[in-house]
């Protein structure tokens, strides 16, 4: 089982989860018919559409807190292309981007990849290969959400944990028995095993590897042991 699954088997979401939430597709189009065809094209597929005639609308527009993907109709190469690409790398960093263009050069096309692009698509494009790219843009975004989602979650659990919980929790994920956490933090095996029972329920944890998961998701700092006997545990942090 992978460690993204083993996560979800640990963290519950709550309704308003990326799982609950109805996927936006945003659409840049200066065409107003392409752009009533485009969204059309979104609904009829069960996707929210909100459309923009300029990325300077749609940049001043605030984002719900769903997944999403942006599809845009402007020319990739030559200045402003490049000049595209820097805002929406700099001001929407995490949004995956579906490219539609008539004129695409290399550079264009790389810096666009740079930029977050799913996909960058030349025209006339078909719709079968335009709806594909939408889903693995949104796919790539609800992937994020959720992600972010259970480390909030995750965050909220550990902040539970009182210091000497966490000085537990660490040098257990880190492969340490009982008896050489006691002997790392001067406490005996009786009290690690009570501390490291409350870690478990508090990080509603089933298992060690389930915990080891937790921690590799918070981006805990653990140590690296060197584990020279049962009652003596040399603990290096990296």
């Amino acid at each position: 089982m992978s460690s993204t699954r083993t996560a979800a088997a640990t963290v519950a979401l709550d309704s308003s989860s990326p799982f609950a939430l109805q996927p936006t597709v945003f659409l840049v189009e200066e065409d107003d018919g392409l752009r009533e065809e485009l969204e059309l094209l979104v609904e009829v597929h069960g996707w929210r559409a909100e459309t923009f005639p300029s990325l300077d609308a749609f940049l001043a527009n605030a984002r719900d807190a769903a997944p999403a993907c942006l599809v845009i109709d402007v020319p990739l190469a030559g200045s402003l292309g490049g000049t595209l690409q820097e805002r929406l790398a700099t001001e929407r960093q995490d949004l995956p981007v579906v490219w539609i263009t008539r004129h695409a050069d290399v550079p264009g096309t790389v810096g666009a990849m740079r930029a977050g692009a799913v996909s960058v698509l030349l025209k006339p494009v078909d719709d079968d290969q335009l709806l594909a790219a939408i889903r693995d843009g949104l796919e790539r975004s609800r992937d994020r959400f959720v992600r972010q989602a259970r480390t909030r979650v995750l965050g909220r659990r550990y902040q539970s944990l009182t210091r000497r919980e966490r000085e537990v929790m660490v040098l257990v994920v880190a492969g340490l028995l009982n008896k050489q956490v006691g002997a790392e933090l001067g406490i005996s095996e009786i009290t690690v095993k009570a501390h490291r029972g409350k870690v478990m329920r508090k990080m509603r944890a089933d298992s060690l590897p389930a915990l080891v998961t937790m921690a590799d998701a918070l981006g805990l700092p653990v140590p690296s042991v060197d584990l020279r006997s049962v009652t003596d545990a040399r603990v290096r942090w990296e």
